[in-house]
């Protein structure tokens, strides 16, 4: 008997989702920050052994959207509502209920296993937390409510013990020596897009996009060639910064990552550009991979 299945992870910003998806495949997928609104896309990660095949995806956090990059964010939360063969909800000790309660009933709705997981329940106590389970049991009467702490590596195991239990059987869906859906090309992107949230504030990280413009692979190194468009001039300079230093230490942390993730020499070179208001453009949405037409 093998089992299969699709194991999505939604919730709000913020929660503890990504960290969470990297823990449960056992790979750095997703990257994770401090900062809400890291994700964009929606991200597979697949666990295999011989007798089963779990395929999790990250999502983006659920918000009310104010450009059109969040409402294609918000999309793609959505859309794991639709494929789901067991869904995790990932909220924390410090979220109220009634957040996002649009989300809410959509998921209210579903017919498959919910998992309710707390996360962070590190920052509690046991009042508290007895609290809020009871809380979230009035919002899903019928999903299992299961405090953990992502960060401490706290219940994890069970949850992912209960999520084997409920998969379907099913033959396998993706090639047992793949782990992913996204290309190379994403996650050289990706890290990159995480350097930039660590390393710059207020709204430079959420207007830039990068695109991977060479990739080069032989046995030993990557070369690689990216470009970060923002949205104006001034964050142009921000992110550059005074005599292109800002940018050759972000470039100089991303090349240090992608150097443990893909285990060769990587020449990385990173360019800023400008692309107007791309957030709010159906053609530049398009042409960085957003749009679900």
């Amino acid at each position: 008997m093998h089992k299969a299945g699709f194991v999505n992870i939604v919730g709000n910003p913020n929660v503890g989702k990504s960290t969470l998806m990297n823990l449960l495949v056992g790979e750095r997928i997703s990257i994770a920050t401090f900062k809400a609104q890291t994700t964009r896309h929606r991200i597979m990660g697949i666990l295999n052994t011989p007798e089963m095949q779990i395929c999790f995806s990250d999502t983006p956090g659920v918000l009310k959207p104010n450009y059109k990059l969040q409402e294609q964010m918000l999309q793609f939360s959505e859309s794991a509502l639709q494929d789901a063969d067991v869904l995790l909800y990932v909220t924390d000790m410090v979220e109220k209920p009634d957040k996002n309660a649009d989300f809410i009933a959509k998921v209210q709705k579903m017919t498959v296993p919910v998992l309710v997981l707390i996360n962070k329940i590190d920052l509690s106590d046991q009042k508290s937390l007895e609290q809020k389970v009871e809380e979230w049991h009035q919002v899903f009467p019928g999903a299992e409510i299961c405090p953990i702490s992502a960060l401490h590596k706290f219940n994890v195991d069970n949850v992912l013990a209960r999520i084997k239990e409920l998969l379907p059987e099913s033959p396998a869906y993706f090639d047992k020596d793949q782990w992913t859906d996204k290309p190379a090309r994403f996650f050289v992107s990706e890290i990159v897009r995480e350097k930039i949230l660590l390393y710059y504030d207020k709204e430079i990280p959420y207007s830039t996009e990068v695109v991977v413009e060479e990739f080069k692979e032989t046995e030993r190194s990557i070369r690689i060639r990216t470009v970060v468009y923002v949205e104006r001039e001034s964050q142009k300079g921000i992110l550059i910064g005074h005599g292109g230093v800002a940018l050759k230490r972000m470039g100089s942390e991303a090349r240090k990552t992608l150097e443990k993730f893909f285990g060769k020499s990587i020449y990385l070179d990173v360019y800023v550009k400008v692309d107007k208001d791309w957030r709010q453009s159906d053609k530049a949405m398009r042409s960085y991979g957003y749009k679900l037409d």
